[in-house]
């Protein structure tokens, strides 16, 4: 049962992961900042990229999120597996997670990356589409963080970090193509998309699919994630990366996508999954599809991406401590059950 809690990074989704996890736990909240608005729960300013500090912070913790860039989160998922401290982050990065999954060998916590909506939540909602199927055909799941109302090519607004971004778009993706595991571009695979009547387009990016192709390798003949954009978006990400060659300063692209694209208060996450394959006999497909809005929380309004988020990986986190999952060792995504995770006191709220 865990009691204490360290939420590192207070940004949007951080601190809306604090408050969530405020009503049934002890919260400490850490940011490098002082915050300029009060929380519900305790706070602490911290410097995380020092692993004195870490250490400092989790010695008398059970449970450790990092809601903070990618290239923090190794020292951070270390310092817990050495401390027997339950880990979870929102890391879409795949050399991060293949880090902690190795730490994970011999841990005596739970050290559970990626726990976030993609990776995360879509691939708990594809695992619960595909393991109704005897034989597995395909599996191809969308996800679209995105302004409401759309302005300009790119059609797009920093909903998470900038430096996210940069690294899914150019790093490469893994997919499962004609039965085979394979590694292709990010930006590639083009394709058009229309949910609720609305047309948008979809395209590979690196670690959507977070374990999912080690875990269907051998099982289906194809498997991949897209993020979904507005029509454009691509060509101009392309334009920027590799045609101005900004693939090879990561840090100006951030600049430049800091001050193009401002933060909104009206955004929209969309979500699709399609499962097709054989069931009681026949060819079927089976699909989700759902689009989410802010809502208010605790008298404050949260942006759609913010909440759906940070439901996500408050589920597992209480799941973990409910002890319906495991309690050390490496979790993957996909093997936490749908049906759990969505009656979970905060997994339910993406079906509600």
């Amino acid at each position: 049962m865990i009691k204490n809690i360290a939420v590192l990074g207070l940004g949007k989704v951080g601190s809306l992961v604090a408050t969530l996890l405020n009503t049934k736990y002890e919260v400490v909240g850490v940011d490098a900042n002082t915050p300029q608005e009060d929380f519900p729960f305790e706070f602490h300013k911290a410097d995380v990229s020092d692993k004195n500090s870490i250490r400092n912070l989790l010695k008398d913790k059970q449970a450790v999120i990092s809601c903070l860039p990618y290239f923090l989160n190794r020292d951070i998922a270390q310092e817990a597996a050495h401390m027997g401290v339950h880990y979870f982050d929102l890391t879409e990065d795949v050399p991060t997670l293949y880090a902690i999954k190795e730490m994970a060998a011999d841990s005596n916590s739970v050290l559970a990356p990626q726990c976030g909506l993609a990776p995360g939540f879509i691939g708990i909602l594809g695992a619960g589409l595909y393991n109704q199927f005897s034989e597995i055909r395909s599996v191809k799941l969308r996800v679209g963080a995105l302004p409401l109302h759309p302005m300009g090519q790119l059609g797009y607004s920093l909903t998470w970090s900038a430096e996210g971004v940069i690294n899914e778009y150019l790093n490469d993706a893994e997919i499962i193509h004609n039965g085979k595991r394979k590694t292709v571009s990010s930006l590639n695979d083009l394709e058009t998309i229309n949910i609720n009547g609305r047309q948008y387009e979809a395209f590979l990016t690196s670690g959507g699919l977070g374990t999912m192709c080690e875990t269907l390798e051998g099982k289906v003949d194809m498997l991949n994630y897209k993020t979904i954009r507005y029509p454009g978006h691509r060509d101009g990400m392309k334009l920027l990366l590799y045609d101005l060659l900004l693939k090879d300063n990561r840090k100006l692209a951030k600049e430049i996508l800091n001050n193009a694209l401002p933060v909104v208060d009206e955004d929209i996450v969309l979500i699709y999954a399609a499962v097709e394959g054989i069931l009681n006999g026949n060819l079927h497909r089976k699909e989700f599809s759902e689009s989410y809005r802010k809502i208010t929380i605790e008298g404050k309004e949260w942006r759609a991406i913010s909440w759906t988020t940070a439901c996500s990986i408050s589920a597992v986190v209480d799941m973990v401590s409910q002890e319906m999952l495991p309690d050390k060792g490496f979790i993957k995504q996909e093997e936490i059950p749908l049906d759990m995770f969505l009656n979970s006191n905060f997994g339910s709220m993406l079906i509600n």
